[in-house]
């Protein structure tokens, strides 16, 4: 008995000891010491440079007392004139990210508004990874994107899964750019890969594991949103988003969704204590950085150097009041039909993406209004090949050179006299060259393609034909109903 109650003693003795070993040894690899983290956080800039010297001063200030990570969810591209005209297109958006210490960047479908060959430069002189596991390069010389990116601050080991929206076109898997800048790449859907990703935390031996998403915040059965992903792919510590321009602080499966805003007014901070892989506190700022007073002077000589550029300065008209969107589509319309000499043009409703206020009127404002670069075409149809686009596209133009009404199912198209056009009528159709390239199938498969852009062909309109802009009321917009 007494050699029993010694071997009893002797094996409580050796497992007490087996579990006091070091928790950070190798037999042994839990660790319960909190692990502080901030992650800040931008969608959609779209080209806004001036509150990048705002970020550069709070993250600076940060890294002052914890470990911090930098990232943008998207859309770097498109929107200002100084960022999209610059004579290297979107480089001031790589510079001051560059100055401020990005860490990764997810691509975003606007990423690819300038062409592959664009692109690339930008990625290149990128000091940040970007990341996107749905994109393949294809034919084209950009660098492969990382399908993840493990980042190692201090003692902390940080992944990022980067994943794109594909819903640029009803019939092919593209995001939302112009189809025929992203010919030679290959895209996944979404929601077809994010499950070969599913062990990726284990194979990093990560810390925390995140998708960096531009596939906007809630989708549909068909389309794979932020929702959408925490409900069918729970692999994440965290979802940081983009694309739907949202301000998002919410949980869905139990996994933490975030997005800030757009244009840069506002910049995300998320504050994570993470214990043994696993995040066990978790806070958020959405600080407004249109108020935020602080910044960083030498960033800002910077920015300044890249606003003052003197050709988008240039008054060339004079606007009569304020227009709205719907009113800047006609006068948008009457400029390329009249300077394409035309008797019909078209505009997509997402291809105005500014109002027109009233006085002087800048080439910036113009580069405000169309921002995306898109070239100018001229088509010949027939009314029945127009009224089969219009039916068939299922979307809203803005127009101009014609009346168009719905009567029931059948769409009537008449003249500027009221005069109704029969179907075998040919029509010359100008337009800006991202139409046909999403409803191809509507177009013929050639046209006479122009030496400028929209935005050119407008400013050409102001400068030598008509300068003066007033559209009190528009009504030309037309979708089937």
């Amino acid at each position: 008995m007494k050699n029993i109650k010694f071997l009893l003693l002797y094996l409580f003795i050796f497992a007490f000891a087996s579990c006091s070993k070091d928790s950070n040894s190798p037999d042994n690899p839990t660790d319960f010491t909190p692990k502080e983290l901030t992650i800040f956080c931008i969608n959609d800039a779209h080209g806004q440079l001036d509150n990048f010297s705002k970020i550069k001063q709070i993250v600076d200030k940060e890294r002052e007392s914890t470990n911090v990570i930098v990232v943008s969810g998207g859309d770097l591209f498109s929107g200002n004139p100084t960022v999209d005209n610059h004579p290297e297109k979107g480089y001031p958006m790589i510079d001051v990210m560059n100055k401020i210490g990005f860490d990764v960047a997810v691509l975003g479908n606007h990423e690819f508004d300038y062409g592959p060959e664009i692109l690339k430069d930008r990625m290149e002189q990128s000091n940040f990874a970007w990341v996107c596991a749905n994109v393949d390069k294809g034919t084209t010389d950009i660098p492969e994107p990382f399908e993840y990116k493990t980042i190692t601050q201090e003692n902390i080991k940080i992944t990022f899964l980067g994943l794109i929206e594909t819903n640029g076109k009803k019939d092919a898997t593209i995001p939302s750019t112009h189809p025929w800048r992203v010919k030679q790449f290959h895209f996944d859907r979404p929601e077809d890969i994010v499950s070969l990703y599913s062990n990726v935390k284990n194979e990093e031996e990560s810390d925390i594991y995140i998708a960096l998403s531009h596939l906007g915040y809630n989708g549909n059965d068909q389309i794979l949103g932020d929702v959408q992903l925490a409900n069918k792919f729970p692999y994440f510590d965290l979802i940081i988003g983009g694309h739907s321009h949202d301000k998002i602080n919410t949980k869905v499966n139990g996994i933490p969704i975030y997005q800030a805003g757009s244009n840069l007014n506002y910049l995300g901070k998320i504050s994570v204590t993470i214990i043994n892989k696993k995040i066990e506190s978790i806070t958020d700022e959405l600080i407004n950085l249109n108020t935020y007073q602080e910044y960083d002077s030498e960033l800002k000589t910077t920015i300044d150097g890249y606003n003052n550029q003197d050709y988008l300065t240039e008054v060339i008209g004079v606007s009569k009041r304020d227009h709205n969107t719907s009113m800047v589509g006609c006068f948008y319309t009457d400029a390329l039909r009249i300077q394409m000499g035309v008797d019909v043009c078209f505009q997509n409703t997402g291809g105005i993406r500014s109002n027109l206020n009233e006085g002087d009127i800048t080439k910036r404002e113009i580069y405000e209004i169309t921002p995306f670069s898109n070239g100018t075409v001229i088509y010949e149809m027939t009314v029945l090949g127009i009224k089969k686009f219009l039916a068939g596209s299922g979307s809203g133009f803005y127009y101009s050179g014609i009346q168009i009404q719905q009567v029931d199912q059948e769409i009537e198209i008449r003249n500027m006299q009221g005069q109704r056009l029969s179907d075998d009528t040919i029509l010359k159709l100008g337009l800006n060259d991202y139409i046909p390239a999403v409803y191809d199938k509507y177009f013929p498969e050639s046209g006479q393609v122009q030496n400028m852009t929209d935005a050119e062909t407008v400013i050409s309109y102001l400068q030598n034909i008509n300068n003066q802009v007033d559209y009190p009321v528009c009504d030309r917009y037309f979708r089937m109903k």
